[in-house]
């Protein structure tokens, strides 16, 4: 998959490339699509959810350009695998989801996976890391794994200066890659081609 799907199709970097060797798509894949694994598309996960397209989430996480030093906010835990990719770059991962069934299966995995840099929030993840611990009110980098209407507010405000933030964002049907970079004098757009993604729902997304 790695050789194939990314290195083939412009994938480069190399913190990103070492995560994917190392995680186990698998451990994050039900049994009845086992066999689907390493292709590259989406995969049911249940309710009504899926573990992205592998290609996307690299195209994700290389736009984000990843340091060890991060502390990165992740909305959408799903069944954790881009979880695990980013914890095995980043020194720290806050990660949200608003289904607590995908929540307590993530947090069995990536708990058998032994990662120790993983903190977890049940709730609304267009609001963000509010009324969670460890208290972190800014973030170097965010990814938001669900589709969104706009640009949540709450999420740029809780962005360092220099950080980036990259969303998904347009219709429910389908929407824009789209990266946020934070500046003192303002934030700077870059957009990076179409892409579907389930919806964010939250007080900042998609009403449920």
């Amino acid at each position: 998959m790695t050789q194939e799907q990314l290195i083939a199709r412009g994938i480069n970097d190399e913190r990103v490339l070492d995560a994917f060797l190392k995680v186990p798509r698998e451990d994050f894949v039900s049994d009845e699509w086992r066999e689907f694994t390493y292709q590259d598309h989406p995969l049911q996960i249940g309710c009504g959810q899926t573990i992205s397209q592998p290609f996307m989430v690299a195209i994700m996480m290389a736009l984000l350009e990843l340091q060890e030093t991060d502390k990165v906010l992740e909305i959408g835990t799903g069944s954790g695998y881009v979880t695990a990719l980013l914890a095995e770059i980043v020194s720290d991962v806050c990660t949200i989801e608003r289904i607590e069934e995908l929540l307590i299966n993530a947090k069995k995995v990536l708990g058998e996976l032994e990662y120790k840099n993983i903190h977890y929030k049940l709730g609304d993840g267009s609001l963000g890391w509010v009324n969670a611990l460890p208290v972190i009110t800014e973030f170097d980098k965010i990814i938001v794994s669900a589709g969104s209407p706009n640009i949540p507010h709450s999420l740029l405000s809780q962005l360092k200066n220099g950080g980036k933030l990259v969303i998904p964002q347009g219709a429910q049907a389908h929407q824009e890659l789209v990266l946020y970079e934070k500046h003192d004098e303002g934030i700077v757009t870059h957009r990076h081609g179409g892409c579907v993604f389930v919806p964010l729902i939250g007080k900042e997304g998609w009403e449920a």
